[in-house]
């Protein structure tokens, strides 16, 4: 049996590609003799950078920014074929504010290194710069970057595409404070002062409505405003891999991410996986930190199974205790009762 195994990042614990090794580490130990095709991926969030280098290739560059806080933060891009990928995590992810300072930073976190990104990228003579967004800390409407790309003239002639499969608006209940703003550790006081704040925003007036300005906590309408194309990172990521390819081949697809949620069935990358699994009449089963999609939802989805490493391992505690060796365990469990289906 041929399977790809095509998962996400875990949040915080495990990398795209730290996961997919885990899988195929624990489906190997069940059925030694399937096929495996990794594909990590990422929908332009934490990881980005990482799965396009190993698709692609290229150069990694590494850059000192400005982080989320004010703090100097190394972080990296990748340079390929005369285009600048940029994760925009890197510089201002919330994974670079200590839990117990999120509620302080809610209103203070800003993308300043993600201008800084951009502005390396273009330096080193980049035609084309992806910002892919998620993952991050700020509510700023992007005012850092546009501070550091304020002059027209730094990316005249250049291409911006903005990576992201959030859809969002700017403002209002769906919008970058209401929706994010709790996640990232503002209190509801905070979220309403960071709405007045971005809707007080003349500059990105013309873009707020737009799917996608509410990405990054607003980056994604400040990169608009600049004359940037949204992409589905997703998409972008699904093409870049060649995971199309890999499914083509393959008797069965595995994907995975920390939360099968309800965020999961709109439009992030496991059902984008299971999408192009369905298209080619191939089952799709997803190995989640924890689970909330029911059965019903997850069918409608095209994912055939979902299963839970933190019940599988006893709990949540037990499955973060070792996330690699959880989910492999967890993979053998899987991989043994597919490879009987197989056989």
């Amino acid at each position: 049996m041929r399977v790809v195994i095509a998962p996400d990042c875990f949040g915080g614990t495990l990398s795209a590609r730290e996961a997919a090794g885990a899988v195929a580490a624990g489906w190997r130990r069940a059925a030694p003799g399937d096929e495996l095709l990794l594909r990590p991926l990422a929908d332009g969030g934490p990881g980005f950078v990482d799965v396009l280098h190993a698709a692609l290739g290229g150069e990694v560059r590494r850059e000192a920014v400005t982080g989320p806080r004010g703090e100097p933060v190394e972080a990296r891009w990748l340079e390929h074929d005369g285009t600048g990928y940029v994760e925009s995590a890197q510089a201002c992810g919330l994974h670079l504010v200590p839990a117990d300072e999120r509620a302080a930073a809610a209103e203070t976190a800003g993308t300043r290194g993600v201008g800084e990104l951009v502005a390396a990228a273009l330096a080193r003579g980049a035609r084309t710069v992806v910002v892919g967004l998620g993952g991050s800390a700020t509510t700023d409407g992007g005012a850092g970057l546009r501070e550091v790309l304020a002059d027209p003239a730094a990316v005249a002639g250049v291409e911006l595409v903005v990576a992201s499969d959030v859809a969002n608006p700017l403002l209002g209940p769906h919008g970058a404070a209401r929706a994010f703003g709790p996640q990232k550790g503002a209190s509801p006081e905070a979220v309403a002062r960071l709405e007045a704040r971005l809707a007080g925003m003349a500059e990105l007036a013309a873009v707020r409505d737009l799917p996608g300005a509410g990405a990054a906590g607003g980056l994604g309408a400040a990169l608009l405003a600049l004359g940037a194309r949204a992409t589905s990172g997703a998409g972008l990521v699904r093409r870049l891999t060649r995971l199309d390819d890999a499914l083509d081949r393959a008797d069965l697809a595995v994907t995975g991410e920390g939360s099968f949620d309800w965020q999961s069935l709109r439009g992030k990358l496991v059902t984008a996986v299971a999408g192009a699994a369905a298209e080619r009449g191939l089952p799709c089963v997803v190995l989640a930190g924890q689970v909330s999609v029911g059965r019903r939802e997850a069918a409608a989805a095209g994912v055939q199974e979902a299963h839970s490493v933190a019940e599988h391992a006893g709990s949540v505690a037990a499955s973060l205790r070792d996330p690699a060796g959880t989910l492999a365990a967890l993979a053998r469990d899987v991989a043994s009762r597919w490879s009987q289906r197989g056989s």
